[in-house]
């Protein structure tokens, strides 16, 4: 089964149903919950879902969200060996970075963002949610 990294701006779409992006999130959560996919985020993540989340509703309703995403994706842990290959890196942005080695480090065989140009230096696969939906699982 395809191990997918998923950046915290396709997760985004999908909780908050942001248009138009939500629709292709939708269809990439759908086929991770019928296991059709392993879906994977990091740590790093989580608690950047939690701040934006948080806007919108209550610490309570945001809890129960990330308890839900938790359900049906792993968890990635970002630690000081992926913050060092992130700062030696040549990408622009840290954070992103930081996402890309999570996922590097993780042994993932895609990663899926919205933001494909953001990642020119990076060897995994970086797709959209649009692009690996068409792709074999």
């Amino acid at each position: 089964m395809i191990r997918v990294f998923i950046d915290t701006d396709v997760i985004i779409d999908f909780l908050a149903d942001r248009k138009p992006f939500s629709e292709s999130a939708a269809l990439l959560f759908n086929r991770i919950d019928k296991n059709e996919i392993s879906g994977y985020t990091s740590s790093q993540s989580i608690s950047n879902l939690y701040y934006i989340l948080r806007k919108y509703g209550s610490h309570k309703r945001v809890i129960q969200v990330l308890a839900e995403l938790n359900r049906i994706i792993g968890i990635l842990p970002v630690n000081q060996k992926t913050i060092r290959m992130a700062m030696q890196s040549g990408f622009n942005d840290l954070e992103d970075a930081i996402q890309y080695y999570c996922a590097d480090l993780g042994h993932m065989d895609a990663f899926v963002t919205r933001n494909v140009r953001d990642y020119k230096e990076a060897k995994l696969p970086v797709v959209s949610p649009e692009t690996l939906e068409y792709r074999d699982a």
